[in-house]
């Protein structure tokens, strides 16, 4: 099923912009689903966008109008852009793939409060 190799994240005052990148080792044409989750100290895993083959996007009400998901299929790449950053948007971010249930290493994000 490859791997998941995240990067882009940072440290980042509140209102500033992020972009984060998930680089799959196989094509990704074919998988029906790749999102974005995270998880903050002390909570649990939550499901941030997702983007679909058919084009579509999902997001999750907190982030929506702010991040962005796109996917390159001939880059195998997953982007998250991420604007206009709360402090509460601090994180573990990772990226996953519905086709083998494959989970990247995670790629840390923190908004100064």
């Amino acid at each position: 099923q490859g791997r998941l190799v995240e990067s882009g994240g940072g440290l980042v005052q509140p209102g500033g912009s992020l972009r984060l990148s998930c680089v799959h080792t196989r094509s990704i044409s074919r998988i029906s689903a790749m999102a974005w989750y995270r998880q903050a100290p002390g909570k649990e895993r939550e499901l941030v966008a997702t983007t679909y083959s058919n084009g579509s996007t999902r997001y999750q009400d907190s982030v929506a109008g702010r991040f962005t998901i796109s996917r390159d299929e001939p880059k195998n790449t997953v982007y998250l852009q991420m604007n206009s950053l709360k402090p509460e948007d601090t994180a573990v971010y990772y990226c996953y793939s519905n086709w083998g249930r494959v989970w990247g290493q995670g790629t840390q994000v923190t908004v100064l409060s």
